[in-house]
């Protein structure tokens, strides 16, 4: 049985004993970690909080935003401003970089935050989730700017994500596995719950938005139809589909039990490589299914080696159990 050490003292061995994290990386960890507590005690409100319902604006990408995307974003930037730990903050809900005002310290790392993934079942108590991911400064003098933060994930120096259904479960990783820990809301602090996360190589479950079938590429319309067939079909045994319409909760359902996610491409905007966003939600949860054994392609190659040429850029996602991914990516280049 996993011992139940709190997260603070997790990050602390993670600095001084394996040596994989530096102070001040540590450091923000814990802040974004105390956001996150308070963004889950805002949602555990709901309608008695009056955080329900549209916000009545958009954001950058044309989404409606709802009150407790613009309260999570509000928390994040709040709680990591003043801290000294970093440069810069790049947000799904901003159109710009968040500099760190001058009256604060400057850091070296930079935070990508998606401040609360799923909107769409806020309103319906579906749970929701906040995605991170931790950038280093590069090496300069020169002031801070978009360009700092378009770095391919694969240099990440930490990402997770903190989901707020029955239990409110922050999942992290520091390029050392990936752990997970549970809010025990009677001492306020994250223990750790499980770690060395592993997903299982082979599955029978796929995660997919079904309406959309008819407008998928070939490869995704062939990968399903084969799942679809079952055992009497080409890759004999049953699936089972998921879908909670919340990157957040399917990918961890994904790193508990298994299962492939995809988000791909379709030919409603065929101008868009696809939906989600590279730099706030592929990249930290690529590189969270990696960690744990699991593989993660846009189709064509891995996402954290995807070089990113815009802060809101799109990306079409694959990920999950290995074997599985390797199938549905070998698929798209075999044409």
């Amino acid at each position: 049985m996993t011992q139940h050490i709190s997260l603070t003292r997790y990050l602390i061995e993670q600095q001084r004993e394996a040596g994989h994290i530096p102070a001040q990386l540590r450091l923000l960890l814990e802040v974004v970690a105390r956001a996150c507590k308070r963004i889950s005690l805002t949602v555990n409100k709901g309608a008695l909080g009056s955080v329900l319902g549209s916000a009545g604006s958009e954001n950058v990408q044309g989404e409606v935003q709802k009150k407790l995307d613009i309260i999570a974003n509000e928390v994040l930037i709040d709680a990591n401003e003043w801290g000294g730990h970093l440069a810069a903050m790049a947000s799904e809900e901003m159109d710009a970089i968040y500099v760190v005002p001058n009256r604060f310290p400057k850091g070296e790392y930079l935070l990508l935050f998606d401040p609360l993934d799923g909107s769409s079942n806020i309103d319906v108590n579906v749970s929701i989730g906040t995605i991170f991911s931790v950038l280093k400064m590069p090496e300069d003098d020169r002031g801070v700017d978009e360009g700092d933060f378009l770095q391919p994930g694969r240099q990440q120096v930490a990402a997770g994500y903190c989901i707020y259904g029955p239990q409110t479960v922050l999942v992290l990783t520091v390029g050392d596995g990936v752990a997970m820990f549970t809010l025990d809301r009677e001492q306020g602090s994250f223990m750790l719950t499980e770690e060395k996360l592993r997903i299982p190589e082979d599955t029978k479950e796929f995660a997919i938005n079904m309406s959309n079938m008819r407008h998928w590429a070939p490869p995704v319309r062939r990968y399903i139809d084969e799942c679809l067939q079952g055992k009497d079909g080409p890759r004999g045994k049953d699936f089972n589909m998921r879908w909670v319409a919340s990157m957040v909760a399917d990918v961890h359902r994904i790193l508990v039990r298994g299962g492939i996610f995809m988000y791909p491409w379709d030919k409603r905007e065929p101008n868009k490589p696809g939906k989600l966003r590279l730099m706030y939600e592929a990249n930290p949860m690529a590189w969270l299914v990696e960690q744990a054994g699991g593989a993660a392609t846009n189709g064509h190659q891995r996402i954290l080696d995807i070089q990113p040429s815009q802060l809101h850029e799109r990306v079409s996602v694959i990920l999950g159990s290995k074997n599985e991914v390797e199938r549905v990516t070998s698929y798209h280049t075999a044409l």
